[in-house]
């Protein structure tokens, strides 16, 4: 296949939001119009009516939330999409801020009656900080929330990115009737549809259509006018340029639960959003249209199949082309593999593949050879930037409560924080196993994840920790003194590099004030390029 036409017609991006905004129904949206499934499941009230197609570990069915990303492809009008569907809960922003790394650009949902939220704000800067391509979705349109124009001025406030309207909703709450595509000038007036692709009840670029006054009032025509007429007084035409660089969104408004606004979106999407770009590495910027392949693995998952007890490396290719059974070299453990059995997903649906390009995933069966930040390439030494593990803010002991299940737990903790959720630190005497988190509820996860997956039972301790960071320096000597005077708070990472504890922000002034040679790292970035 050539190369420069496959990689221009892919787009690959990630769906964002805080939790409950909707995101995971509006991929299953995506997926529906894409023809990847037939039929939707409903999220209601934060339980799972039907299993939502994206959320398939056992915990995400129970909890009515996403607690890992997942991967789905389908093409549409002969454009491959690759979505990452993201966790939107805190606890996992770890996760969906690896995955901003494998993306071209970025849907956000936002909630129309809540409007900006915390999470909202934070994933916003990470998007900033990489100039990623922003379009934003305000979702629940079927709700009464806040008014379109008080959310415009909201965005732009809160967010710090221009916004500039494509489409404008007809109505909110019970009176939301559809929408008007401000580039088309088309109105779209639906029927609700939770399950299938919503029929279109009247679709006219003529705003006198006689239907149209029967569908909405004429009051409520009059207004939608009115509306339009101001926002294209105060906005700005779009300019693609300035949305591909990461200075404005288009807006869309919708309910990706009534399947109101969703074809818009994706129609648009495929029009303007880019084709798989350029990405920095530690040696170079690399071209997509270089021939040699390179790509890096930016999740790991173990169990996707608890009966075959697999562990999948999800790798996203940067250049060149993939082809299955090909031997590529790992950089980091300096050797040649192959890969038999390549893998495109559709959640866990898994098939395999003989060749992929720059811009899609594609899932690699591994056998604890790869870790997140791994690449692989033709034979060049090339590190990509930006898969960092962040300072763990919660630490807690591992403590068995099935001695005879050892060995599984030993396993278990070993592959569930290799996925990059959570890290693991090691301590002597009697090799105490730590685990750091950003937030409580991915103690609950693996928790589960171990009893379910693996057989073992295990609670964890409280540590009066707040902070880790880890310990380089070139003076030998001041480390080794460091590490026996404050042994109880050193620990070592899955690495070998050491990691000191601290009780509080003061505790880590002193120290790094007491020891001026060592320095202390917040995140692993230090560790790129390391064998």
């Amino acid at each position: 296949m050539d190369l420069k036409k496959e990689i221009k017609r892919r787009r690959t991006f990630a769906i964002i939001s805080h939790p409950d905004a909707g995101k995971t129904t509006l991929t299953e949206k995506l997926l529906l119009y894409g023809g990847a499934i037939q039929t939707a499941g409903a999220v209601k009230s934060n339980k799972i009516k039907k299993t939502t197609t994206s959320d398939f570990m056992e915990i995400e069915n129970q909890r009515g939330i996403s607690v890992a990303t997942s991967v789905m492809a389908f093409d549409f009008n002969d454009i491959r999409v690759n979505i990452l569907d993201t966790p939107g809960h805190k606890d996992f922003a770890e996760d969906t801020y690896r995955t901003l790394t494998a993306v071209d650009s970025v849907i956000l949902v936002i909630d129309c009656v809540k409007g900006v939220e915390e999470q909202t704000r934070k994933l916003m800067e990470v998007c900033r900080m990489r100039h990623t391509p922003v379009m934003i979705f305000i979702n629940k349109l079927d709700r009464e929330g806040i008014h379109p124009y008080d959310l415009l001025d909201e965005l732009e406030k809160e967010l710090k990115i221009a916004v500039c309207p494509y489409t404008w909703p007809i109505g909110m709450g019970r009176q939301f009737k559809g929408v008007y595509n401000l580039y088309n000038t088309e109105v779209n007036i639906y029927a609700p549809e939770k399950n299938y692709v919503a029929d279109s009840l009247l679709k006219t670029k003529d705003i006198n259509h006689p239907e149209l006054k029967s569908f909405i009032g004429e009051e409520s025509l009059k207004v939608l006018w009115d509306e339009i007429e101001f926002i294209k007084n105060m906005f700005e035409s779009f300019n693609i340029d300035l949305y591909r660089d990461g200075y404005v969104a288009p807006l869309f408004f919708g309910s990706a639960l009534n399947n109101f606004g969703v074809l818009e979106l994706l129609e648009t999407f495929l029009q303007i959003a880019p084709c798989p770009g350029e990405i920095t590495a530690s040696e170079r910027v690399v071209n997509p249209y270089e021939e040699q392949l390179t790509g890096f693995v930016f999740k790991i998952h173990a169990n996707l199949d608890p009966n075959h007890r697999d562990r999948i490396a999800f790798m996203r290719i940067c250049s060149g082309k993939f082809e299955r059974n090909k031997f590529y070299f790992h950089t980091r453990a300096e050797k040649k593999m192959r890969f038999s059995s390549p893998t495109s997903f559709m959640a866990n649906n898994k098939n395999i593949v003989d060749e992929a390009f720059p811009g899609d995933v594609v899932g690699l069966y591994d056998a604890d050879t790869f870790k997140i930040g791994d690449t692989l390439s033709e034979g060049e030494m090339i590190h990509f930037k930006g898969v960092p593990s962040f300072s763990p803010e919660i630490l807690r002991e591992v403590v068995n409560r099935d001695p005879f299940k050892t060995k599984q737990l030993e396993k278990g903790v070993r592959q569930l924080t290799d996925e990059g959720v959570a890290q693991l630190f090691l301590q002597q005497p009697g090799n105490r196993k730590i685990i750091g988190t950003v937030g409580e509820l991915q103690y609950e996860v693996i928790k589960f994840r171990l009893e379910h997956e693996y057989g073992a039972k295990c609670t964890f301790s409280q540590l009066p920790f707040v902070k880790a960071s880890w310990l380089t320096t070139d003076d030998k000597k001041a480390l080794d003194d460091f590490m026996l005077r404050k042994s109880s708070a050193v620990a070592f990472d899955k690495e070998d590099n050491p990691v000191f504890f601290a009780e509080s922000e003061w505790m880590l002034r002193t120290v790094k004030e007491a020891f001026p040679t060592i320095t202390f790292h917040s995140t692993s970035d230090f560790k790129l390029g390391k064998k």
